[in-house]
């Protein structure tokens, strides 16, 4: 490293330049060298990544070398004594003021084995700020939903316990915990058990905004109420949101649509869950109309007599979503077609009308 110190001085008149990429690229030859080298120029690098904390407005292209840095550190960390403070000062350089809303793919961060075992560090130091950090490596962009990255996402499963410890979270930390769930997906967030892991929702209070992708997030719900005891444990508000997501959706994912379980009807009716009732009903509708998956009828028509009966404010609802769905798709038949089949796409919308009238007069007479 030819200078003891980067000046922040030096670099300012170059932040609007085309070539502060190329200069930051010389620059992390120049610190991976130095990591390499001699005692003599390792000892300046602490000056030289606390110079570039100066900057509040960072560029991706930072960020990405940043990461990059953590990973040779840890693999030369016996070349330091103070080590773990310089990983923490360069997750911090890379992700404690990015604007994650502007990361694009060709600026993915490449995962190494050394930051596979750096997870464990950053973890058990307790120390919020750097695994906020870190969660935002893991969650910007989309490098972890890539096949080779398999191994990373069952390495980060198993500190969710660590993560819940931290409850409750910082406005910054909310979001990528949010945006590493969706990563992780349900399968692998099993760890904690089906309790364990609707009270971890509970905490976040997730909300369409936070996400990365609707359909992640469908897909996790969708996973979370087909576990055993999933439908028990699943708290209301995100029975709402999962219908709420696919309204928003333009269609149901239909690679992962599940197949009709009667057995959450029969669950909720038992436990009068009557509030997750009314979502799951106006879900069926969305995802699995009479004469799909074994739903019948009159398995619609008895569920949703004795809801309406329960709870009658739920009929104004469960058409206010119904109705809301198919004016989204009635004027596109080829949608219907696609979804449901060309036969069946124009009697869904007579079938919800005809049973959702004959169910709400007939509740509306055994009122009391």
């Amino acid at each position: 490293m030819t200078s003891p110190v980067l000046s922040f001085r030096f670099l300012t008149p170059f932040l609007g330049s085309d070539r502060i990429k190329s200069i930051l690229r010389e620059l992390s030859r120049a610190i991976v060298s130095a990591i390499d080298g001699t005692d003599a120029q390792r000892e300046y690098i602490p000056l030289v990544l606390s110079s570039l904390l100066k900057w509040k407005n960072r560029f991706r292209y930072l960020a990405k070398i940043a990461y990059d840095w953590c990973s040779v550190i840890y693999e030369n960390h016996q070349c330091f004594e103070d080590w773990k403070t310089l990983l923490f000062l360069c997750l911090e350089i890379g992700f404690r003021h990015t604007d994650h809303v502007t990361w694009y793919d060709q600026d993915l961060l490449i995962h190494t084995e050394h930051h596979h075992k750096l997870i464990d560090v950053v973890f058990k130091s307790q120390d919020v700020e750097a695994i906020t950090d870190l969660l935002w490596a893991w969650t910007t962009g989309s490098s972890l939903l890539r096949p080779e990255h398999t191994k990373l996402l069952d390495i980060c499963a198993g500190y969710l316990d660590t993560l819940r410890n931290l409850v409750p979270f910082s406005p910054r930390l909310q979001r990528p915990v949010i945006h590493f769930i969706e990563l992780i997906g349900f399968r692998r967030l099993e760890v904690l058990g089906v309790e364990g892991f609707t009270e971890f929702l509970d905490h976040l209070h997730v909300v369409p905004d936070d996400m990365r992708t609707w359909a992640g997030w469908y897909q996790l719900l969708v996973d979370t109420l087909q576990a055993p005891d999933g439908a028990r444990c699943l708290s209301h508000r995100y029975w709402e949101l999962l219908v709420e997501l696919l309204l928003m959706l333009d269609e149901a994912p239909l690679d992962t649509t599940p197949i009709y379980d009667p057995r959450i009807m029969t669950c909720l009716i038992d436990a009068q869950e009557w509030d997750k009732l009314e979502c799951w009903m106006a879900f069926v509708w969305m995802v699995w109309p009479p004469g799909a998956d074994g739903m019948t009828e009159e398995d619609m028509e008895r569920s949703m007599l004795l809801l309406f009966r329960q709870r009658p404010g739920a009929a104004q609802k469960l058409e206010q979503w119904i109705g809301h769905w198919i004016g989204e798709w009635g004027d596109d038949e080829s949608q219907w077609e696609t979804w449901f089949g060309q036969e069946r796409a124009r009697d869904i919308c007579v079938s919800f009308r005809r049973l959702y009238r004959q169910t709400h007069e007939a509740a509306q007479r055994y009122a009391p």
